[in-house]
């Protein structure tokens, strides 16, 4: 086996966990904060994929810079489906918060079938390369990481360091004691809902950069997204980062030894046998 390959192909893997990390960052936030599981998480990737597909091709806006769009978009979009969808479910049974959202899930791929139908699209983006011996390192990964990263960071400051960040913790923590404290809980519901689908569509918009996609292609970074989640920690957006890392890693190098369609073969075996030995994730639960 060529070292080269090996290496070449673990920090491919690694650029993209960082973003898969990104992807799994929204749904974990969600159910940390108010405990339901978002099955529109997907549909909203993609997106997120459109978003900047469209300012791309139609308005000849850079991506990098339709990306701060698709952001706010994202965020708006999760405060809108929190409070048409999810607000008055909240406190019902796990099912009904799992119909709310997935209904939301079944609109969104409708309108978005008739809309763009299912034909592949492309970002026709390019960024050079750099080059590392023998490593070749593809110039929008390179950026969609560093961005992921520096989304992430940014993410830990609003929780830690922001007033707002800390009411989010404290009403994931314990609501009734936050708003006993003064705390507007339904506000801040709100508020992470759209943050968690913000990243959803800002990791959409990212991959948009170097993969294809149509309006179905979000369910599979959806189901990565569940896959990562078990596997840092529920609730832990520090954990999703890890397991994103450890996901890409492993698309990177099983490719190298056996062929492409074992990738989800592994990855779910996996998933299966971490709920049986250690269900609380890597990281434990936040």
């Amino acid at each position: 086996m060529d070292p080269g390959v090996l290496l070449a192909s673990l920090i491919d893997g690694l650029l993209l966990g960082f973003v898969y990390g990104l992807a799994a960052m929204g749904l974990t936030l969600i159910w940390g904060v108010m405990r339901v599981i978002n099955l529109a998480h997907g549909p909203v990737i993609a997106l997120g994929m459109f978003g900047i597909y469209l300012f791309f091709v139609q308005a000849g806006v850079h991506p990098y810079v339709g990306l701060f769009v698709v952001a706010l978009l994202g965020l708006l979009s999760g405060v809108l489906i929190y409070a048409v969808a999810v607000h008055r479910v909240l406190n019902a049974p796990h099912l009904s918060t799992l119909l709310a959202t997935f209904s939301v899930n079944m609109m969104i791929i409708g309108v978005g079938t008739a809309l763009f139908t299912t034909t592949p699209r492309n970002v026709n983006l390019s960024l050079g390369s750099l080059t590392l011996g023998p490593v070749v390192l593809l110039g929008t990964r390179l950026v969609a990481a560093l961005a992921a990263l520096l989304i992430a960071a940014a993410l830990y400051l609003f929780l830690y360091r922001t007033t707002p960040g800390k009411m989010v913790r404290a009403v994931a923590s314990n609501r009734a004691a936050a708003e006993l404290m003064g705390i507007p809980s339904t506000r801040i519901l709100a508020l992470s809902f759209g943050l968690g689908t913000m990243l959803a569509a800002t990791a959409g918009g990212l991959i948009a950069t170097f993969f294809p996609f149509t309006i179905l292609s979000g369910g599979t970074y959806e189901l990565k997204s569940f896959v990562i989640c078990v596997l840092g920690g529920l609730g832990n957006p520090t954990g999703a980062l890890l397991g994103g890392l450890i996901l890409g890693v492993l698309e990177g190098l099983i490719p190298v030894f056996l062929p492409t369609g074992w990738v989800p073969v592994i990855e779910f075996a996996m998933f299966v046998l971490l709920l049986l030995v250690r269900p609380q994730g890597l990281l434990g639960e936040r």
